[in-house]
């Protein structure tokens, strides 16, 4: 019963969010942002080459770190293995980010020159 309370709520929160914004002439989308899909898949290639290092360190493919140092060594290496391949992997993701960053500074460019003008009037 808790769990179709929270879902309901959930629901009834996200609606008055959608009335409000459309009140305000503002469209809100709940699909995530570009960033935060470029930082969750720039996550999963990190992982996904720890986890394949790991393995490889594991059956003695590649060197171990010296002493305790494994775990670092491990990550260090996964490290410089996710970032060309996130690099090649992700530019579309980096290029959608770039757009939508750019568009937050030229809508925050606009409210600030209309801020401005409206100072200015009085």
């Amino acid at each position: 019963m808790v769990h179709w309370e929270d879902s309901f709520s959930r629901r009834k929160l996200r609606q008055n969010a959608q009335q409000n914004s459309q009140e305000r002439g503002r469209v809100v989308s709940f699909t995530p942002s570009a960033m935060f899909r470029y930082t969750l898949m720039r996550l999963g290639i990190f992982v996904g080459s720890f986890l394949v290092i790991w393995g490889l360190v594991y059956v003695r493919v590649l060197p171990s770190g010296l002493g305790s140092s494994n775990l670092f060594w491990v990550a260090l290496l996964a490290l410089v293995v996710s970032a060309p391949l996130s690099w090649v992997m992700l530019r579309r993701q980096r290029d959608a980010v770039a757009v939508q960053v750019a568009e937050r500074v030229d809508r925050a460019k606009e409210r600030l020159a209309a801020n401005q003008s409206q100072e200015d009037g009085v």
